[in-house]
């Protein structure tokens, strides 16, 4: 099971989109736990984290993360911003799953 985590500024505009990321997985069968935190709370995920997006907003913290965890194996990137404002919860999880 793959643990992806979305990382906004204070945690709350991603649920959304964390919830419609859940229903797009049962549907597509796919065994992952998903979560949403804020940037700061991130340290106490990261350990059990497969795949991290980033929330456009904290895009810019993207060279910060990839330095600090990539070399774990953690696939890093920002959510597409169009996809965000959207809430296509279904591309995100698709695209997050191909990163891994």
């Amino acid at each position: 099971m793959k643990m992806i985590t979305l990382v906004c500024a204070a945690g709350m505009s991603t649920s959304l989109l964390v919830t419609k990321m859940k229903e797009a997985a049962k549907k597509l069968g796919e065994e992952v736990e998903i979560r949403a935190v804020s940037e700061r709370q991130f340290n106490k995920y990261e350990k059990d984290t497969d795949i991290l997006l980033l929330g456009p907003q904290v895009g810019f913290m993207l060279k910060k993360f990839k330095e600090k965890y990539e070399s774990t194996g953690m696939a890093i990137e920002v959510i597409n911003s169009m996809d965000y404002g959207l809430m296509n919860g279904e591309k995100v999880l698709k695209t997050a799953l191909s990163l891994k």
